[in-house]
């Protein structure tokens, strides 16, 4: 096991009823934005219930941000938050809503310069604004960690970035708030979750067996609670496993003395800048290919995954093959397509892809550093 610092100070309100607290961990005094995306929390009633909950407080609100939150919008609301002089922002909506808190209370207090800095250039985040969650969709675990992704539509980049004090004050998760949920946004949340925790598990054995056994279980939970919610995202039992499942796939708790990878991400994140598609639907190309492409490398944690997750045997290139069948039909079976023809891209894309991590000068991602330009290129050929 590697040595690891873990900090995680986010409190969680789980489950029905937890608006009425709402008031309890905000200061009273405070001076709130409050952000959410394209309106469904107006349909669904959450909008009302914050608002009852924060009569006492002046509230300006922001909504309109996007699935996988622009940096352009996020920047109009930070002038609202200088100008205003507000003291906290309050997140209504999915993980692209928190994200864009996290990036606009940050950027907010920000003096060193243009605040894209922040995330293409790894400036270092010395403060931000407060802020707290209120979660309406599984899928990313921004409400439980100090991470944030933000795409800039003028320059077709998306950058993340990581601060501790991004990490919010609180977040209320509401299970029922899903109840309506398309099942697109269903299937995305699946597999954002699954594909967080691979990215803390396939890696390389670094002797965590308690961390391994973690990660499987939330894999085996989203397996079987999965195809539940897809097919009735009103069943608040699987919904609400769902969203704890999502939430700990990314609070850090799975990635305490492992070794961890993310190229997966990073692939995918250009196949959203670059063409628009989900982020979700991005990681469900990659991750197939990233497999076929280091079948060798990474044998000892496929064939572990193949065992423990999928309960499949035979000859250890038996085991690893099924297991990366059976992940594509389950992305498959949540209605996610896993080829890139299935958005009508080609090499051209590929190619586009690979230029631009060149022209960064990025040689080489991922653990151990295997996912080299060439290792991009043969893993989306493979998904072709």
């Amino acid at each position: 096991m590697k040595n690891f610092e873990f900090y995680n100070p986010v409190r969680i309100l789980f489950g029905k009823d937890q608006l009425k607290k709402l008031a309890i961990y905000i200061p009273q005094g405070q001076k709130i934005l409050m952000l959410y995306g394209g309106g469904s929390v107006k349909k669904n009633g959450i909008y009302e219930q914050v608002m009852n909950a924060l009569k006492d407080y002046k509230v300006i609100e922001f909504g309109g941000i996007e699935p996988n939150p622009h940096y352009e919008t996020a920047m109009k609301a930070v002038e609202i938050v200088k100008a205003e002089k507000l003291d906290f922002i309050l997140a209504v909506g999915g993980g692209s809503v928190i994200d864009a808190a996290k990036f606009i209370a940050a950027a907010a207090l920000y003096t060193d310069g243009d605040p894209w800095n922040i995330l293409a250039k790894g400036a270092v985040v010395k403060a931000s604004l407060p802020i707290g969650t209120v979660l309406t969709l599984p899928a990313t675990g921004s409400e439980m960690n100090m991470g944030s992704v933000v795409t800039r539509k003028s320059t077709n980049e998306k950058f993340s970035f990581l601060t501790p004090s991004s990490f919010p004050k609180f977040s209320i998760l509401m299970p029922e708030a899903a109840a309506s949920l398309p099942q697109k946004q269903v299937a995305n949340g699946i597999v954002d979750a699954y594909v967080h925790v691979i990215e803390q598990y396939l890696t390389f054995p670094v002797n965590t067996p308690l961390q391994d056994r973690f990660a499987e279980s939330i894999l085996k939970t989203l397996i079987e609670e999965g195809p539940k919610v897809y097919a009735n995202p009103a069943d608040y039992d699987a919904m609400a496993n769902l969203m704890w499942s999502a939430t700990m796939a990314l609070n850090g708790t799975i990635a305490c003395g492992a070794a961890t990878d993310w190229s997966v991400h990073m692939i995918g994140h250009e196949l959203t800048a670059f063409y628009g598609i989900d982020h979700a639907r991005t990681l469900a190309v990659v991750l197939p290919g990233i497999w076929k492409a280091l079948k060798n490398e990474k044998k000892e944690k496929l064939i572990q995954y193949a065992e423990r997750v999928w309960n499949i045997s035979g000859t250890d290139d038996e085991k690893i093959d099924k297991a990366i069948l059976q992940t594509t039909a389950f992305f498959n079976s949540l209605g996610i397509p896993t080829s890139l023809k299935d958005y009508d891209l080609g090499n051209d894309a590929i190619n586009r892809i690979v230029m631009r991590f060149s022209e960064r000068g990025w040689k080489a991602i991922g653990d151990r550093q295997l996912v080299t330009l060439d290792v991009v290129r043969k893993a989306l050929e493979y998904q072709l």
